[in-house]
Order: structure tokens, then C-alpha cells, then sequence
């Protein structure tokens, strides 16, 4: 696959989580689930799993919680042999098939990557990735004075993602997320 065709396939795609272990022998996989509530993902009907170059598509024959975790069980994966050819697959979802979400409601995938300004203009850098914490998310937000804007420095900022706290404003159709942040901490 070229870079270019695997670019564009990231950015069709977001990752649900990850099939990570056969777990008996009739071709049941654990799954980490990166949805919240974890067992949001079994509720997907169809999986695309992605191992390296290769995607595959599988319908959710099955799917429940087992101990702390997930397991699952898809169609054409009927053996632990064939649990194990799979096992470490991303699990995949076009975005297009992504619920909607309300107007002030946000995928992470869709702030990784903008601008962060703050009231006063300033450029912090831009969205590396979220994570998430007892109280609330945080975003990683790394500075680049080489980039494009500029951000005044190359630090990095975990800055909560506290809605009409922190965060003022969300522009994705013009990259940008405003925050109220002194750019000392």
C-alpha cells in the first residue's frame, strides 16, 4: 500500500480498539476496547480489522463482557487457529458510520490536530492526542515554532478539556480550538 493510500485510510477510518488474544478454542478474541463505555464497540455490527497493510471485514457474530474485559466472536473466525492469524488486528470504523454527536459534542479524532490559541492570540501548538483521567480528559497539546502558525514555544501542555472552562471554542472547519490558559503553565 502506498503512503498515500494508507494516509487516506487512517483518515477514513478511526480505531475502535484492538483484538488482542485468542481466548478459548472455538475462535472467541479478547478485545480492548478504546469506546467508552467499553462495551460501546460490540455494539458496532461490522468490524474492519486492520493488520499492517491488510483490511479485512468481519460481521459481530457475538460479543460480551468477560472478567474486566471483552471477548468477541466474528464471522470466519471459527477455530483458535484462526483467533490467533487475527489477534493483534486494529479494529476499525469508518467514520462515516460514527453516530452523530450534538453540536457541542466531540470525537477525539476530530481535535487531534487543530490549532490552540488562546484569548489573547497566542498559539500554544496544536492537539497531539487526548487520554483520559479520573476527573476528566486531557489534551496533549505540543508546540512547534517552526510550524504553521508558529506556536511561541516548543513545550508541551496537558491542558484539561474542560468545556466553558478551558475550552472557549471549537472551529474544525477552521482548525482552531480557543482556550482560557496562561501560556507560563
Amino acid at each position: 500500500m502506498s503512503e498515500q493510500a494508507a494516509r487516506s485510510e487512517r483518515d477514513d477510518h478511526v480505531v475502535l480498539g484492538k483484538l488482542t488474544s485468542p481466548y478459548g478454542v472455538k475462535g472467541w478474541l479478547k478485545v480492548y476496547s478504546h469506546t467508552g463505555p467499553m462495551d460501546g464497540i460490540l455494539e458496532y455490527p461490522e468490524w474492519v480489522l486492520r493488520q499492517g497493510d491488510t483490511l479485512s471485514r468481519h460481521r459481530l457474530l457475538q460479543g460480551r463482557r468477560h472478567g474486566k474485559g471483552l471477548v468477541a466472536l466474528l464471522e470466519g473466525v471459527d477455530s483458535r487457529e484462526a483467533a490467533e492469524r487475527v489477534a493483534g488486528a486494529e479494529i476499525l470504523l469508518p467514520k462515516a458510520e460514527l453516530p452523530q454527536l450534538e453540536g457541542d459534542e466531540y470525537y477525539w479524532h476530530q481535535l487531534e490536530g487543530l490549532t490552540v490559541v488562546t484569548r489573547e492570540g497566542v498559539v500554544l501548538g496544536r492537539v497531539a492526542y487526548l487520554f483520559e483521567t479520573g476527573a476528566n480528559d486531557v489534551m496533549v497539546v505540543k508546540g512547534d515554532p517552526q510550524g504553521e502558525p508558529p506556536a511561541i514555544d516548543d513545550r508541551e501542555r496537558l491542558l484539561p478539556f474542560l468545556p466553558d472552562e478551558v475550552i472557549v471554542a471549537v472551529d474544525l472547519a477552521g482548525g482552531t480550538m480557543t482556550v482560557d490558559w496562561d501560556p507560563e503553565f
